[in-house]
Order: structure tokens, then C-alpha cells, then sequence
């Protein structure tokens, strides 16, 4: 196997009637789906060549499934653009990806056009193109495993964002371990949650299509609103959810179980950050039969290394492990001197590496080279890892626990996210003399000196980055107090705080 298509293609094959995807708008069947998929990578196979990037401003949609899988017919990869990014992030991301096009549909298309420089696609004329099945069997013959599949976009530390590229081999190693682990089937409705530029989707798409299971794409609306949430859940009839923490808390913080209880959920796989016991205890009380997994891992992995499932009580005070590797993945733990650690109790920064990992960041090779080094535990030939910055531990069984980041990337609200890039928005602004962000009580804060509020000073950040790095807290200072090699005292400022 050297292609996703194989999994659509198979799915089709044992079940071109049953719907694949659906939105508020509209499903899809497998049969349907592979047939849009094959017209769009006809018409963009006509347009670019192999190897090509595809940039896809659309809404999270059964349109954006079908762009993509059409993106890789047409022998190129994709890269979703969330409309709600700003202007700013989403012209850098284009950028980088140095695209000569970019796919969009009427109703974005207005919008796209002051936007973006690239040539727009349109998905309604894509999709009226005939399917040419030579010109698609050509592309397939030449493709091969290490073809990159998507460039999912995260914050980076200087400020730009890094196109993390994952190429089909990844995709279908972690697939082919994390469906069977789970116990995902055909018989499966997974209920979407992530937005598709983040990798959890990752999850949620391949695992659908490899099963031959269906996907309910849930509006983002409805994690404001619990009881249409929860409406859509049982009306769907999901029974797989693969959320990122935050939503599955908020669900319970806003008391959603006491409306209703989605009994046909028979497991939920949650990630992006800590889980709070108490709220895994309200989710496990309210579905006693539903199974419950907490996996791990950086989108340089291509999802996930780690995982487990939960089967005891928690207390309040204890935390969830994140378990072992998945099949064919290699985690461990170097100290600061680059020495394996294999005592339970003893923090070390977790490292990856395997078929999984990530070739590194699209167009930035200097990135790639500080991130993606060798093994400092292989000294005979060439082993690529990674290096995640987060620290663990070792249990007494063997198992993995987080422990806490070894910089100042963060995990927050289902993101990762860099504060450099905060930091960078936050000081272009001429206002701003000087600001550093910080995460403090599980919050990002700023810290500046300048002349604006907070009232002031938060919507001119939401010009240049996403809400979901928007600080939580603001503190206007007089001055950032400085170390004595000139930077700013950060350790300082949280004694402050």
C-alpha cells in the first residue's frame, strides 16, 4: 500500500452506497465521493503538475474531503486554509507554500480575491469536468509512498508559521495501528470536532476512510451551544468521538449531561493537552460503557506516538498517562546530556521517531535542521528524531506520564502554540513598547509596556493571529524588568504574577 486513495477505493468497492461524509449542508456516498474526488483531480491534474501544492480555502465541508482527495489524485498535496485566520497569517502561509493557486468556491471567492494573489479555482467548475481515468492512472503509476499527502500549518517560534509536511507513508503506518487499537469499524460514525488545518482531523478522515465508517462533520457553532451539540450528536447517531480536551471540558463546564446523554458514544479518544480528571470523570459516569483513550504525540509524528486506555478511577489530583507507543513508532527520554533515561520518576524530554515522523517543515530547512536531528544514541548510521520539547516520565508499569513543556510552546485549547509568534504580533504594533506572553494557571498572559488597553490592544492582535492565541490575560506595565545579558527576565515577571 503507497497511497490514502487505497483506502477510499476499497471502501467503495465493498460500499459505494454508504454515505461517507456529511455536513449541515450535504453527505456523500463512497461511490460519489471517489467520483468528485476523480473529476476535481482531472481538472487540477490539467492544471499543475505533480508534486504541486493546493491550498484550499474552503469551509469545513464535505467540499474540502473532496478537494483534498481530489488534490491527490491530481498527484499534489493539500493544505487547508481556515477562513477565520487572519489576512496576515494566512498570505504568510501562502507564501511559504509558494502556491500558484488556490481553491475556493463562490461564496468565498470574494473574499479569496482580496486576499490572495494566486489564480482561484473554483470548486463548482472543478467538479464540472469530466473524469479522464488515463490521465489519473499515469499520476498513480508514478506516485509513490514518500509523496507528501498534506502541510498542516502550526505556530512557530520566530513568529512564522511552519508547514509541518506528512507524506502518505506516515499517514497510512499510523492509520494501519491506530484503527485496530481503537476498535474503529465500518459500523462507526465519527463525530468531527477538529478543524481541518488541525491534525486530530487527521484522525477523524483516514480512520473513516480506511474503515469504511462514516463522518458527521460538526459545526464549530455548536461547541458554544451543548444542547444542539448534543442534539447532533444523537440525531447523527455518533458513536466515535476524537476531540481535542478543551471540547470535550467545555462540553461537561457547561453542564451539557444534565440536557442529555449521547448513549450510543462507545468510545471518545481525546488529546491536544492535559485532561483534567474531574471532567473525565463526569464524561466516564455519564457513558460507564463507552472507552476511554488519552494519546500523545506532536503533528511532527503525524498525529500521535502514544496512547491509553483509561480503565480505573482517577483522583482528582492524579494524572492521565499517556501510555505506551503505537506499533512501529520509537518514544524515549534523553536528560540534558543526551543520555537515555529509563528510571520511573526521572523527567526527560521526550523524543520520536519511526515511518511516522515527519520529512520536516515545508520550504525551511533551517527549522528542519534544528528539530529533526540525529539519534545522539545511534552512532552508526543515519536515525532521524524528533525532539517534542516536552518532558515525561516513566511510570512504575512502564507506561509514559506528561509532565510539562521544556520551552515556551504551549498546548492551549486543542492548539499548540509558540508565544514567539504571540510576542511577534504583539510587538509589531507601534503602540507597544515592549511584551513578552507567558502561560501562567493554565492561561497565556501578556505582559507589556505601551500606551494601549486591553480593549485597545486586542483587536488589533486578531488582525495578525487566530483568536485562539488571543491572551487571556493583559498586564500593562511601566517597564519589563531585563536580565543582565539584556533579555527580558521572564522568571521575574512570573514571581509578579
Amino acid at each position: 500500500m503507497y497511497s490514502v486513495l487505497e483506502y477510499l477505493e476499497d471502501s467503495v468497492k465493498k460500499n459505494p452506497d454508504k454515505i461517507a461524509f456529511s455536513d449541515m449542508e450535504e453527505s456523500v456516498s463512497y461511490g460519489e465521493l471517489a467520483l468528485r474526488a476523480k473529476r476535481i483531480g482531472t481538472a487540477i491534474a490539467r492544471r499543475l503538475s505533480p508534486g504541486n501544492p493546493v491550498p484550499v480555502y474552503l469551509e469545513k465541508s464535505v467540499r474540502a474531503v473532496v478537494v483534498f482527495l481530489g488534490a491527490v489524485y491530481a498527484g499534489c498535496f493539500y493544505s487547508f486554509l481556515d477562513r477565520k485566520q487572519p489576512k496576515t497569517r494566512l498570505g504568510t502561509i501562502l507564501k511559504t507554500l509558494d502556491a500558484s493557486c488556490c481553491v475556493t468556491d463562490r461564496s468565498g471567492a470574494e473574499q479569496a480575491e482580496a486576499y490572495f494573489d494566486q489564480k482561484l479555482f473554483l470548486y463548482e467548475e472543478l467538479l464540472n469536468e469530466e473524469c479522464d481515468e488515463e490521465l489519473l492512472a499515469g499520476i498513480r503509476a508514478r506516485q509513490i509512498d514518500l509523496d507528501l499527502l498534506y502541510v498542516n500549518f502550526t505556530s512557530g517560534s520566530t513568529g512564522v508559521p511552519k508547514g509541518v509536511a506528512i507524506n502518505h507513508r506516515s499517514v497510512l503506518d499510523f492509520i494501519e495501528c491506530f484503527v485496530p487499537l481503537m476498535g474503529i469499524t465500518s459500523e462507526d460514525v465519527i463525530g468531527n470536532q477538529a478543524p481541518f488545518d488541525f491534525d486530530v482531523s487527521v484522525k477523524d478522515i483516514y480512520s473513516t476512510l480506511k474503515c469504511g465508517a462514516s463522518m458527521a462533520i460538526i459545526p464549530q457553532r455548536l461547541f458554544s451551544i451543548p444542547v444542539q451539540l448534543l442534539d447532533y450528536l444523537i440525531e447523527r447517531e455518533v458513536t466515535t468521538l476524537i476531540w481535542a480536551v478543551s471540547a470535550l471540558t467545555l462540553l461537561v463546564r457547561m453542564h451539557g449531561f444534565d440536557y442529555r446523554i449521547p448513549e450510543k458514544l462507545r468510545r471518545v479518544i481525546f488529546s491536544g493537552e492535559v485532561m483534567p480528571v474531574k471532567y473525565l470523570n463526569q464524561w466516564r459516569e455519564a457513558l460507564p460503557e463507552a472507552d476511554f483513550y488519552n494519546v500523545y504525540g506532536p503533528t511532527e509524528i503525524t498525529c500521535n506516538c502514544t496512547w491509553y486506555k483509561v480503565e480505573r478511577d482517577f483522583a482528582p489530583t492524579e494524572s492521565i498517562p499517556i501510555g505506551r507507543p503505537f506499533p512501529n513508532e520509537k518514544v524515549f527520554l534523553l536528560d540534558e546530556d543526551n543520555h537515555l533515561v529509563e528510571t520511573p520518576g526521572v523527567p526527560g524530554e521526550l523524543c520520536v521517531g519511526g515511518t511516522a515522523l515527519s520529512p520536516g517543515y515545508y520550504r525551511n530547512p533551517e527549522a528542519t535542521a534544528a528539530a529533526f536531528v540525529q539519534n545522539p544514541l545511534n552512532h552508526c548510521c543515519l536515525e532521524t528524531i524528533y525532539r517534542t520539547g516536552d518532558l515525561a516520565e516513566y511510570l512504575p508499569d512502564g507506561s509514559l506520564s506528561y509532565v510539562g513543556r521544556k520551552d515556551f510552546q504551549i498546548k492551549h485549547m486543542g492548539h499548540r502554540i509558540e508565544l514567539g509568534e504571540i510576542e511577534q504580533a504583539m510587538n509589531a504594533i507601534p503602540e507597544i513598547s515592549s511584551g513578552c506572553c507567558l502561560f501562567h494557571n493554565g492561561k497565556i498572559t501578556a505582559v507589556y509596556s505601551g500606551s494601549l488597553t486591553k480593549k485597545e490592544l486586542v483587536p488589533l492582535l486578531k488582525q495578525s493571529i487566530p483568536d485562539y492565541m488571543v491572551p487571556n490575560v493583559f498586564r500593562q506595565v511601566e517597564e519589563l524588568p531585563m536580565s543582565k545579558n539584556g533579555k527580558i527576565d521572564r522568571q521575574a515577571i512570573l514571581k509578579s504574577l
